[in-house]
């Protein structure tokens, strides 16, 4: 049983590491806190459920740019001074969203522009704060340590929107951006307690030619390629989370149970990572990837043909707990393989992937319901991904084949590591 506890050898083997958990937990149970606030403050002022979605839309762009900016960015800065400046900027800005929610008319318009600017923080510091992990962690404790990290997220999406649906219900939106100001300022404080991590000698300036270079990286490399691929079909496909209010009144017509369909998924993120410490045994990253997002896909082509509420959440759960698995081992690849010089633009471009993947897949499930149904579009969107992610691993051979005891870039990079004094561990046998 042992080997299904979350392994917690890196929060033993690395102060920085521990430092860094905590502080994106932290930071991400706050985010999540303004994620339910942003809207509920603009339906209440406004009326509007476009006016809610619109929100995505000023996101997006800078979410984009500033993504890819930020990764050549976080290749040639001191990554702990990166996260401690993008952190301030968040605590203005969220400061700024605090004091319109507290004057007796709060701008719409003021709500936009910080949104947008809390994106451009964001989307320059995740990549920095994801670069840190191998340099903060040994490369044999990679695994546990995005197993981690998904969980602190995970933890952070179950627990931030409770307090902020509390606290909406309660005192109001300006109580809700306090609390993600005060977890502002102590995740800050974390980053700010770490050692400096300056760049690589070889680093460059971020700019184009350094983005378009990194890009062609993550192209050229077969087995990095499908990582990006398969989630990004994986979600453009099935994801079923605008779905649910119609799911829960139409299909079923239990409304009352609206949240528990949209607290499954996480909740079985959240079970899988808690019992992951068998995924450090596993070498053959490719193909448990692939059979984790196949499992997703049917997990929510079956959700959506369940005669009941509670089987279609049970069946949420089981996606979500795959999705947590094929972002373990997705993550797993990325830290064991990239090297530094080129860790925070692959960050930017993951970003992307597993950002954009959803906004699409969630205009592609609405336009899918409206034509048909919305059983249909969640059957057959969870269908498509089983044959989406098969047909690529079908077409990037060496992705699926892929093994971290033999892959070219693994052996590269943890013989580098060992030549700089770092103590590796022994590769598992294949599971």
């Amino acid at each position: 049983m042992s080997k299904f506890h979350v392994d917690v050898s890196p929060l033993r083997a690395s102060r920085d590491f521990r430092l860094l958990l905590s502080a994106g937990t932290v930071f991400y149970v706050g985010g999540m806190v303004t994620y339910v606030a942003v809207p509920f403050q603009l339906y209440h002022l406004t009326g509007s459920n476009f006016a809610v979605g619109a929100v995505g839309l000023v996101e997006l762009v800078p979410l984009v740019v500033f993504g890819l900016y930020g990764g050549a960015l976080a290749d040639h800065v001191d990554r702990r001074a990166m996260l401690v400046v993008t952190g301030l900027a968040q605590i203005a800005l969220t400061t700024v969203l605090l004091a319109n929610a507290a004057v007796s008319r709060p701008q719409v318009w003021l709500i936009y522009v910080v949104a947008a600017l809390l994106s451009v923080a964001q989307s320059l510091q995740r990549p920095s704060r994801e670069a840190l992990i191998p340099r903060v962690v040994p490369h044999h404790l990679l695994s546990s340590a995005v197993a981690l990290s998904s969980l602190g997220m995970e933890v952070g999406a179950v627990i931030g929107p409770t307090i902020g649906g509390l606290l909406l219900a309660g005192p109001g939106a300006a109580w809700a951006y306090g609390v993600d100001v005060a977890g502002l300022v102590v995740a800050t404080a974390l980053f700010f307690a770490l050692r400096r991590y300056p760049p690589s000698e070889h680093s460059t300036p971020p700019s184009l030619a350094g983005i378009l270079e990194g890009i062609r990286y993550a192209v050229g490399r077969r087995d990095l390629l499908g990582t990006y691929l398969v989630d990004l079909v994986a979600m453009f496909m099935a994801v079923p989370v605008v779905l649910f209010p119609a799911l829960a009144s139409q299909v079923f017509h239990r409304p009352e149970l609206l949240g528990a369909l949209y607290t499954a998924e996480t909740v079985g993120a959240l079970v899988a990572s808690a019992t992951s410490g068998w995924a450090a045994h596993v070498t053959r990253h490719g193909r448990a990837i692939v059979i984790a997002a196949m499992c997703w896909g049917g997990a929510v082509a079956l959700a959506g043909l369940a005669p009941s509420i509670w089987i279609a959440v049970v069946l949420l759960a089981v996606a979500g707990g795959a999705d947590s698995i094929s972002a373990i081992f997705r993550g797993t690849v990325w830290h064991q393989t990239i090297p530094d010089t080129m860790r925070g633009r692959m960050a930017g471009i993951e970003m992307l992937s597993y950002s954009l993947g959803p906004l699409g897949g969630q205009a592609r499930s609405g336009i899918v319901a409206d034509l048909t149904s919305v059983r249909a579009s969640i059957v057959s969107g969870g269908a498509l991904c089983v044959v989406g992610v098969a047909a690529t691993a079908a077409s990037l051979r060496s992705f699926w084949r892929y093994d971290a005891r033999t892959d070219e870039h693994a052996v590269r990079e943890r013989e580098r590591r060992a030549a700089a004094g770092e103590v590796s561990g022994p590769m598992s046998e294949p599971a």
